[in-house]
């Protein structure tokens, strides 16, 4: 029969691991509650340039559709123009 002061040996040391095990757990967490924060700045920064690119896509597809009305409408005026110089 193993002796009682070996038994309780075994027993702090089985205790000292899971101390140290919980410790370690801890630390982990602390470490990923903090790269948890650091993602979700980092997203919603990233959502924010998101919408500004958005919103600037919009405006310049706007402005693409205004710039190629103009154009039509400049070349109907050349056609206007060029029908009839050759009618006159």
């Amino acid at each position: 029969m193993p002796d009682s002061t070996e038994q309780f040996r075994k027993l702090e040391e089985k205790i000292q691991k899971a101390a140290e095990a919980f410790k370690q757990n801890r630390a982990e967490i602390r470490e990923l509650q903090r790269e948890i924060e650091r993602l979700q700045a980092d997203f919603w920064e990233r959502a924010k340039r998101w919408e500004t690119q958005e919103r600037d896509l919009a405006a310049l597809r706007r402005e693409r559709e205004e710039v190629r009305e103009q154009i039509e409408r400049l070349i109907d005026q050349i056609d206007v123009l060029t029908k009839a110089e050759r009618a006159g």
